[in-house]
């Protein structure tokens, strides 16, 4: 399976629908393919203006690590001259903060990834958790 914009679309509105459900500050919702490239954005009303940067880099930093957010937070916290070095590699792309999720087809292969931002980095996680729920791809949080 790969991602499609129709599914890619279902994610973001899921994910939205998830923090306005669990009663989330207002969320961004960035999806990406495999290489990297915007398919879906979008914001909720009153979310913040750093909110599409920071949701992008938790998407981006997975894709090009391999690994959820919540797996690179981690590592960050245990290496930070990598991750200094990462950062200037990047260009500050990378956002090494949970919310940003690896998706996955049936196969285990990473088809794209979502990065959520606008709450806590647990909240943003939960909520695109369950905006990926059902749509036939699987979620990669590092859980």
């Amino acid at each position: 399976m790969t991602l499609t914009m129709e599914t890619a679309d279902r994610i973001a509105d899921g994910t939205l629908a998830a923090g306005r459900t669990r009663g989330a500050q207002p969320l961004t919702v960035v999806v990406l393919d495999a290489g990297g490239h915007v398919v879906v954005a979008k914001r909720g009303d009153g979310s913040g203006i750093l909110r599409f940067e920071i949701a992008f880099g938790k998407a981006w930093g997975a894709l090009g690590m391999g690994l959820p957010s919540r797996d690179l937070f981690g590592r960050a916290q245990a290496n930070p001259q990598f991750f200094a070095a990462l950062a200037a590699a990047s260009q500050g792309r990378v956002v090494p903060n949970p919310g940003g999720v690896l998706l996955k087809d049936g196969e285990g292969r990473i088809v794209g990834a979502v990065g959520v931002s606008g709450d806590t980095a647990d909240m943003d996680e939960d909520c695109a958790l369950d905006g990926i729920a059902g749509t036939g791809l699987t979620a990669d949080a590092g859980r």
